[in-house]
């Protein structure tokens, strides 16, 4: 089942010598259950990319589509609801909200909504990311692995269609680097949650079931990945 369709995105920065075009007729499948990076140098277009797909930019012609709805069809407020619900985001800087201690920072999103949260679902997670002891805690007084690992499960605490990681590891240390990317391949594997995920570094796509290059805005690769490993966590 396809999740997440791009058709032929494009989108430029900027005007006549000085425009960049970031995204040139980019198009890509992902199905659902599929853990898939997206390689490319800085400049490639990889953030554009994934910043479109999560409705955080709008591109200037094509088409997102995530588990059967059109983007361009909804106004900022359906967007907003829309990413809220069905995007999940780990961000390379956390994104944790300071006040809140670590429990509240998990469930956030689906209070959000007005929802209650599924405990059964919620603890499941904070089981799998190893988080039971933190949950009082604040993030100021965690690792930066230990708020990785918080923003991965509020990330999937709503359950959303796809989860978006922007560079993950980026403010990480090398083992960090290889804890937190071992915990989004079991999130892949234990929660069946879609991911895609932005890096510039080839080692690290390694994880990934399936890696697409971009360059100059376009897909010029995508392959599925043969030899995949679990980091230790």
């Amino acid at each position: 089942m396809v999740i997440l369709e791009a058709k032929d995105l494009r989108k430029t920065y900027g005007n006549g010598e000085t425009a960049v075009h970031a995204l040139d007729g980019t198009s890509l499948q992902v199905q659902k259950g599929e853990f898939v990076a997206v390689v490319g140098t800085s400049g490639s277009g990889k953030s554009t990319l994934l910043h479109i797909i999560g409705g955080l930019d709008v591109p200037d012609s094509g088409e997102i589509i995530i588990d059967g709805q059109k983007l361009s069809n909804m106004s900022d407020e359906e967007i907003t609801i829309f990413r809220r619900r069905n995007i999940g985001f780990v961000f390379q800087q956390f994104n944790l909200v300071p006040m809140l201690n670590v429990y509240e920072n998990i469930i956030l999103p689906v209070k959000l909504d007005g929802k209650k949260p599924e405990k059964t679902f919620i603890d499941s997670i904070i089981d799998t990311l190893g988080l039971g002891k933190k949950l009082d805690s604040l993030p100021c007084t965690l690792s930066g692995g230990q708020q990785q690992r918080v923003a991965i499960a509020r990330a999937l605490a709503a359950k959303p269609a796809i989860l978006l990681a922007d560079e993950p590891t980026g403010s990480l240390d090398s083992k960090t680097s290889q804890d937190v990317l071992g915990l989004l391949k079991i999130t892949n594997e234990h929660f069946h949650q879609t991911i895609v995920m932005i890096t510039h570094n080839e080692e690290i796509a390694q994880l990934a079931g399936r890696i697409l290059c971009i360059e100059d805005g376009k897909i010029i690769s995508d392959s599925n990945n043969a030899v995949q490993g679990v980091a230790s966590w």
